[in-house]
């Protein structure tokens, strides 16, 4: 589970030292892949919110635009999918045991991760002042995507909260569903 607080700070710009500070660990277990699809609800909150306060310090160290990483990217799970993975790149390649070559390989594929980014990014159609979800293409025979319309963009930080906040709940209660039809079946 993260030592960070699960609910973001007023100050949302998180400094290099703050994130790389000794005194504050990352993550209080070694760092593992993370799959979205398995999380159950306290773990999708923590990881949320780690994922998020990584995201922010990517961003503004190396000065991305909205058409690398756009501030809705949790509402894309292409961008989820890559930015988790990129995350867990990180932490691994500025290990302290890690070899010394380990930060430029690194960097070497953030650079492609960048590009697949930019891609992404385009293709959902998500910019800096307004967001829509990804359109899907139906195939033969699919009943047809619904139509997808944008949503302005107010308060990031807020909405962000609100969509960690119903994931969590959502996951609690197909949790509560699952363990309920289990305990149904133990006489």
């Amino acid at each position: 589970m993260s030592e960070y607080p699960l609910e973001p700070d007023e100050d949302d710009l998180v400094s290099d030292d703050d994130l790389l500070s000794a005194d504050v660990p990352l993550i209080s277990e070694p760092p593992h892949p993370v799959n979205w699809n398995l999380l159950m609800a306290d773990e999708a909150d923590a990881e949320w919110f780690e994922l998020d306060r990584w995201v922010k310090w990517l961003r503004t160290t190396y000065g991305l635009p909205a058409s690398v990483i756009p501030p809705f990217w949790h509402h894309h799970t292409e961008l989820v999918w890559e930015l988790s993975a990129l995350h867990l790149h990180w932490l691994g390649a500025y290990d302290p045991e890690q070899n010394a070559s380990a930060a430029i390989g690194w960097h070497r594929d953030f650079a492609d991760a960048r590009a697949r980014l930019r891609d992404w990014v385009a293709a959902s159609g998500t910019r800096l002042d307004r967001d829509r979800p990804t359109r899907q293409t139906a195939w033969p025979g699919e009943e047809p995507a619904e139509p997808v319309e944008d949503t302005v963009i107010g308060d990031r930080d807020s909405e962000f909260t609100e969509f960690v906040n119903a994931d969590v709940a959502r996951r609690r209660q197909a949790e509560e569903e699952f363990f309920a039809s289990i305990a149904g079946d133990v006489v």
